[in-house]
């Protein structure tokens, strides 16, 4: 049986339930009355999606895109349908991962990667080049996916999947922003999931040991979740955790405890699943609010949601220079530890967050001589929150001038300094053009440079 629980904007009772049919009809009106807006426009200036959901790329002072015109979209916030015999749902872009969790759980599923903030929605999970604890078995958000429905700058309605005619499309949404087109609709598989999570915490004294762990269960695949701390260089610590069915007791973080500081003193723990899924909300490496006293007054308040709408209003206060450090970097796990020795020789910064993520295809959004030579099956995505930028020059620019040099890259998702000759010998621009040329040949979305380096071209 297919079945999804209505949102609060459309007609009827909340929360009533609605057949997959009648939901699929609402989103074709959608869609028409976002199509015609497009088809009827006849400003060239750059446009950006109005969505329900607060945004989660890092927030920039007097960043150019809320000066940009807007399309409504708000209202794309429906789960169409989950088919359980079958494993797999179809959602419209703006659908948390909360609400996603909420209506699938019930049914013993959940999406096969879940990312750590409960308000990414599914279609900035695609865009944005979401992770978590799941990604050493099938790689990102949008390696879960099977097909995307994309509304053109033009007002056409494409349907794309990883074959076919617009299967290069298809491949070409992911990481790249809403560059591409809107992305409206999505079908993605989703994996069994039970009432509790058990966590295990391994301690490990240094990156040998870590990553020889990390190998050891990629191999055997014998944890369902795995993920982990560095906590300084000489206090590493892997996270396992597997689904089961019932539990001793239960934690949460989602008040005053932080989860990540837990790590170094616990062995074992034990969540709710929906409580684990979202462990690291209120911010993974960078809670706030940061003292105890602080979070026990607003931190049922005060989460990363909160914070980022607060970001929004207030941009122009946001500091231009030297705004603090927020990105992730993926490295190939055979390049990991010569990285984190130049990282820590350069900054001397922790807690880090490592994700180990499956090389599940070489994606077509990067340069093929960004795979040249790299064999690897694993990379570890290494999340840098909160670092506070040296006085004499630009942590941003100094680790995206590094990252060639270990075969790395990071995600667009937070402040980029690149050259347009540096950016594209990263970014695939053959197949970028491609596609711009099918779904946005008058630029009104903006190319990816543009959009995710103007900020810091000004700075």
């Amino acid at each position: 049986m297919s079945l999804a629980e209505t949102s609060s904007e459309h007609a009827g009772a909340s929360r009533a339930r609605t057949g997959a049919g009648d939901l699929h009809r609402m989103h074709a009106s959608k869609i028409d009355r976002i199509a015609s807006q497009l088809r009827r426009r006849t400003s060239g200036k750059p446009l950006v999606l109005q969505k329900k959901s607060v945004s989660h790329q890092v927030p920039k002072a007097h960043d150019p895109s809320y000066r940009d015109e807007a399309i409504d979209v708000s209202d794309l916030t429906a789960i169409l349908e989950i088919d359980v015999p079958n494993r797999r749902c179809v959602a419209e872009a703006g659908v948390t991962f909360a609400e996603l969790v909420k209506a699938t759980l019930p049914h013993g599923l959940i999406p096969a990667v879940v990312p750590e903030l409960k308000t990414i929605t599914v279609g900035g999970a695609v865009a944005g080049c979401s992770v978590e604890s799941m990604s050493f078995r099938v790689g990102g958000f949008h390696d879960t996916c099977l097909e995307y429905e994309v509304v053109t700058a033009a007002g056409d309605v494409l349907r794309c999947r990883p074959d076919g005619e617009h299967a290069l499309l298809f491949q070409m949404m992911h990481g790249t922003f809403g560059t591409m087109g809107i992305l409206s609709e999505l079908t993605f598989r989703l994996v069994p999931a039970r009432r509790h999570v058990r966590v295990s915490y391994r301690k490990h004294p240094d990156v040998t040991a870590f990553q020889r762990e990390i190998a050891d269960h990629f191999r055997a695949n014998d944890v369902d979740f795995m993920d982990g701390l560095i906590h300084s260089p000489s206090e590493w610590v892997l996270n396992r955790a597997s689904f089961v069915d019932d539990a001793p007791y239960t934690n949460r973080y989602d008040w005053t405890k932080v989860y990540y500081q837990t790590t170094r003193t616990r062995s074992e723990d034990f969540l709710r699943t929906e409580d684990y899924l979202f462990r690291y909300d209120r911010g993974v490496t960078n809670v706030h609010p940061r003292s105890f006293i602080g979070r026990l007054l607003l931190g049922k308040v005060l989460g990363s949601s909160q914070l980022l709408r607060l970001a929004e209003i207030f941009n122009d206060w946001l500091p231009a220079r030297k705004p603090t450090v927020t990105l992730d970097v993926f490295i190939p796990f055979s390049r990991a530890a010569a990285f984190l020795d130049w990282f820590e020789g350069r900054f001397r910064f922790f807690p880090l967050w490592c994700v180990p993520y499956r090389r599940v295809r070489d994606y077509e959004w990067l340069c093929p001589t960004f795979y040249a030579g790299c064999t690897d099956e694993l990379f570890l995505d290494l999340a840098i929150y909160g670092m506070k930028q040296p006085r004499d020059h630009n942590a941003y620019r100094d680790i995206e001038e590094a990252l060639p040099r270990f075969g790395g890259m990071k995600t667009l998702i937070s402040h980029n300094y690149y050259s347009k000759d540096a950016f594209w010998g990263i970014w695939n621009k053959d197949n970028h053009d491609k596609v711009k040329a099918l779904t946005d040949p008058h630029n009104i979305f903006l190319d990816l440079y543009e959009k995710t380096c103007r900020s810091g071209a000004r700075a």
